[in-house]
C-alpha cells in the first residue's frame, strides 16, 4: 500500500494536469470566438449606425440644396425614419420646429448631432465631398445647389446633344470608352473611366463647343463676377475673371504696387479672391436654398443616438457564445481560475489606474503565458502612452510660448489705441505687422511639419542645377547679410546636379542660410558649397559664429530648440526651420546633419543619395 500512494497521487497529478489542459484550451477557444464574435457584431452595430448617419445627413443637405425652403420636407423625413429606425427632428436657429418624426417621443436631446447648411457643408459627415465637391471655389458648399445655374429645358437638349457628339467621337476615333452624365444644373459631363483627356487631342472641337456656356450660365457667372469683384473692391484689390469651374484670372491692372514683394502681393491677392469667390456664392445661392437648420437624430424612443444598442441577431449570437463560454469555465479547476484572475485583477487594477491619469500604471510580468505577453504589451502601450503624453506637454507649452509674446504685443498695443493711450500711426501698424508676420510664419512652419508627418508632403521633382538653385538662394539672404555686417558667399565643385523639387530644396537651403546669418557676429562669413563624392551629392553651409556646445548638438533638429536657455527673440526665428529642414532631407531620402567648433562655427551638410542622382538618361523624367 506504501508504494500505491505514490502511484495514485502521480496519476492524480497527470489527471488534474490533463484537465487544467483541457480547460485552458476550451477557454482559450472560446474566448477567441467570442471576442471575434464580439467584435464583429460591435463593428457591424457601428458601421451602420455610421451609414445611417451619414445617410440621414445627405439626404437632408440634398433637399435644402434644391429647395428655397423647408416646406414639404416631411415628406421626406417620415420614410427615411421609419427606413433607418430612427427619430429625426429639425429646427430652425430661432428654435422654430421645422419637422420631427416622431413628436410624440418627448423632449429632443440636449446636444444636436449636426447642423444642416447647404452652403456650409460638415465634411466629417460626408466624406466624399472633398472629391466631389472640393475645390477652393467651392468653399463646402453643396455641388447640388445649382440656383442660377440651372439650366432650361431647351439648354439641356443643346448641351446634350453636343455631349453624345463628343462621346460617339471619342467612341469612334480615339478608342475611348466614354458615356454622358448629367451634372446637378442639368450640363452634361462626359465620364471616361480610367482615360485622362487633359492631354487628349481627340475630338477636341465637340468637347470645346460641350464648354461653351450657355445664356443662363453666362448670366450666373456674370453676377457672380460682379459680387467678387465688389468685395476686392472693399479690400482694395484688384478684379478678377471666375470661370465656371469656379477658378479665377486675375485681370490686368495699368499699375502695380511695387512696396512689397510680388510673390506676397500675389499671395494675399489669392487669398482674399479665394474667400471672395466662397463668399459670393454663397450670397448668391442664398435665395435658392433652404436656411440653415440643426438636425436632432435619436432612437424612436427619445434617447441620443449615442446610446449603442446591438441588434436583436447579433445579441443572440453573443449570447450563445457567452453560453457557450461559461459552461467550458465551469469545468475549469480552481488552481487554473486563481493562475488566470490573478494577473488579470492586476491588468485590470492598472487600466483604471491608468484611465485616472495615472501614467506609471504598470504591472508585475510572471511567466511565458499569453497572459504574460499581454502584460508586457501593457507596459509598453503604458510608457508609450506616458512618452507621448510628455511630449505633447511639451509640444502644447512651446506653441503657446512662441505665439503668446506675439499675441500679447498685439492686443496690448491696440488696446492701448483703442483707450487713446497710443496713436496709431505707420511705426504702430508697422510693429503689428511684424509681430502678425511672426505668428504667420510660425504657423506655416507648423503646418509643413504636419504635412511632413502625416506623410503629406507633396514633392515635384525634377532635374536642378545646383550651379543656378544655390545662388538664388544666397541672393535671396543677400539684405539680411549684409544688414548683419556678414559675408555671403557660394562655392560650387563641377557642376552637380540633382533630382530633386527645387521649391522644397531651396526651402531647406534657405533655412540653413538664414540659420547661420542669424548666428553669425558682424565681420563674419557664412559659405555655401556642393559638390559630388562617392556617389552622392552634398550640400553644406558653413559659418564663423559662436559654434554649438558637444551636449547641445544632438538637439538642433529638435522642434522649438533654441540654444538660448531663455528663448528670447532677440536672434529671431521660431525654433522650427531645422526641423523643416531635417523633414525635408528625409523627404528626399537624404540626411542632414551639424558639425560644430564652439568658438569657431558650424556646418550644416544636406546629403541627397545616389538615387536621386540624373545618372540614366539626360533629362530626367517627372
Amino acid at each position: 500500500m506504501r508504494r500505491e500512494v505514490p502511484l495514485r497521487r502521480s496519476l492524480l497529478l497527470r489527471m488534474l494536469t490533463l484537465a487544467v489542459l483541457i480547460a485552458v484550451g476550451s477557454i482559450a477557444a472560446t474566448a477567441w470566438l467570442a471576442v471575434r464574435t464580439t467584435t464583429g457584431a460591435i463593428r457591424q452595430e457601428q458601421g451602420q449606425a455610421l451609414a445611417d448617419d451619414a445617410r440621414i445627413y445627405d439626404t437632408l443637405i440634398g433637399y435644402a440644396a434644391t429647395h428655397p425652403s423647408w416646406d414639404g420636407v416631411d415628406a421626406t423625413i417620415q420614410p427615411l425614419a421609419a427606413q433607418v429606425g430612427r427619430r429625426i427632428a429639425l429646427i430652425t436657429g430661432t428654435a422654430t420646429p421645422v419637422a420631427d418624426s416622431a413628436p410624440q417621443a418627448g423632449p429632443l436631446p440636449s446636444k444636436p448631432s449636426a447642423t444642416v447648411d447647404a452652403l456650409s457643408v460638415d465634411t466629417a459627415l460626408t466624406p466624399g465631398f472633398a472629391t466631389v465637391g472640393g475645390g477652393a471655389g467651392n468653399a463646402r458648399i453643396d455641388p447640388r445647389a445649382a440656383g442660377p445655374y440651372l439650366l432650361p429645358p431647351d439648354e439641356r437638349r443643346t448641351l446634350h446633344d453636343r455631349a453624345v457628339k463628343a462621346v460617339n467621337c471619342l467612341t469612334a476615333r480615339a478608342k475611348v470608352e466614354a458615356a454622358v452624365a448629367d451634372g446637378p444644373t442639368g450640363r452634361p459631363r462626359i465620364d471616361t473611366p480610367g482615360t485622362d483627356l487633359t492631354d487628349n487631342i481627340a475630338c477636341l472641337q465637340y468637347r470645346s463647343d460641350l464648354a461653351v456656356p450657355t445664356a443662363t450660365e453666362r448670366k450666373a457667372l456674370a453676377q457672380l463676377n460682379a459680387l467678387v469683384n465688389t468685395c476686392l473692391a472693399r479690400r482694395q484689390l484688384p478684379a478678377v475673371r471666375v470661370a465656371g469651374d469656379w477658378t479665377w484670372a486675375r485681370q490686368p491692372t495699368a499699375g502695380r504696387d511695387d512696396s512689397r514683394d510680388a510673390a506676397e502681393v500675389d499671395q494675399d491677392h489669392n487669398r482674399a479672391a479665394s474667400a471672395c469667390v466662397g463668399t459670393s456664392r454663397r450670397e448668391q445661392l442664398l435665395p435658392y436654398v433652404a436656411p440653415a437648420a440643426t438636425l436632432f437624430v435619436a432612437d424612436p424612443g427619445g434617447r441620443p443616438t449615442s446610446t449603442f444598442d446591438l441588434s436583436g441577431t447579433n445579441q443572440a449570437r453573443i449570447a450563445a457564445v457567452a453560453g457557450l463560454v461559461l459552461l467550458v469555465t465551469v469545468g475549469v479547476t480552481v488552481l487554473a481560475g486563481i493562475r488566470l484572475t490573478r494577473p488579470l485583477h492586476a491588468l485590470t487594477g492598472a487600466a483604471q489606474r491608468m484611465r485616472d491619469g495615472d501614467g506609471s500604471a504598470r504591472v508585475r510580468v510572471t511567466g511565458r503565458d499569453e497572459i504574460a505577453r499581454l502584460a508586457e504589451a501593457f507596459n509598453d502601450m503604458s510608457e508609450r502612452r506616458e512618452r507621448l503624453e510628455q511630449l505633447r506637454r511639451a509640444m502644447v507649452s512651446d506653441i503657446a510660448h512662441e505665439m503668446r509674446t506675439p499675441v500679447t504685443n498685439i492686443r496690448g498695443w491696440l488696446e492701448a489705441a483703442e483707450d487713446g493711450v497710443a496713436a496709431l500711426d505707420q511705426r504702430l501698424v508697422s510693429s503689428l505687422l511684424e509681430e502678425a508676420t511672426l505668428l504667420q510664419h510660425v504657423i506655416a512652419d507648423l503646418q509643413d511639419l504636419a504635412q511632413a508627418d502625416a506623410g503629406a508632403l507633396r514633392l515635384h521633382p525634377e532635374q536642378v542645377y545646383l550651379a543656378d538653385l544655390l545662388p538664388q538662394v544666397a541672393e535671396a539672404h543677400r539684405v539680411q547679410a549684409d544688414r548683419a555686417a556678414v559675408d555671403l558667399s557660394v562655392r560650387i565643385d563641377a557642376d552637380p546636379r540633382v533630382y530633386a523639387d527645387p521649391v522644397r530644396l531651396r526651402q531647406a537651403v534657405g533655412n540653413l542660410v538664414a540659420n547661420a546669418v542669424r548666428h553669425t557676429p558682424a565681420g563674419g562669413s557664412v559659405t555655401i558649397s556642393a559638390r559630388m563624392a562617392n556617389g552622392e551629392v552634398t550640400i553644406a553651409v558653413a559659418d564663423t559664429g559662436s559654434g554649438i556646445s558637444a551636449e547641445d548638438l544632438p538637439r538642433v533638429f529638435d522642434r522649438f530648440w533654441r540654444a538660448e536657455r531663455s528663448r528670447s527673440r532677440q536672434t529671431g526665428g521660431s525654433g522650427l526651420g531645422l526641423a523643416i529642414v531635417r523633414k525635408l532631407a528625409e523627404a528626399h531620402n537624404g540626411t542632414v546633419n551639424a558639425a560644430s567648433t564652439p568658438t569657431q562655427g558650424t556646418t550644416f551638410t544636406l546629403h541627397l543619395p545616389a538615387d536621386l542622382l540624373i545618372t540614366a538618361g539626360e533629362g530626367g523624367t517627372d
